[in-house]
């Protein structure tokens, strides 16, 4: 099986991409999440599933209290895949997981209002 994810290029610079087709945006559930100790506090390493034809993804992300490992898992998040992997720290982060600041400029993850399909794209 081939890899459905490409690395985003900006747009404008290959022809006639649209916009709308520069980020590939999809839904995973949290399969696991730990913190990650060689990293600023609230920093947390998500294995996310993204359906059987993205499949396992893993995630480092900056949190806050609000979040807590455990609770993480089984949760719907919004991701970009199509970003190329990042090393922070020993860890690979291999998508982009998306969030928010709230009114005091802490981190809000963003996520479905309902369940989808593990590797919904957003539209």
């Amino acid at each position: 099986m081939t890899d459905p994810v490409k690395h985003a290029a900006v747009p404008g610079t290959e022809g006639d991409m649209a916009t709308r087709d520069w980020l590939d945006i999809r839904a995973g559930t949290v399969v696991d999440a730990h913190p990650v100790r060689e990293t600023p506090q609230h920093t947390f390493r998500l294995t996310i599933d993204f359906g059987p034809h993205i499949g396992i993804r893993s995630s480092v992300v900056q949190v806050n209290h609000r979040y807590v490992p455990a609770r993480l898992v089984g949760r719907q998040i919004c991701a970009v895949i199509n970003v190329p992997p990042r090393q922070v720290g020993s860890l690979r982060s291999e998508v982009l997981t998306l969030g928010m600041p709230d009114s005091n400029g802490e981190a809000v993850l963003i996520r479905p209002d309902g369940r989808v399909p593990d590797g919904g794209k957003l539209f």
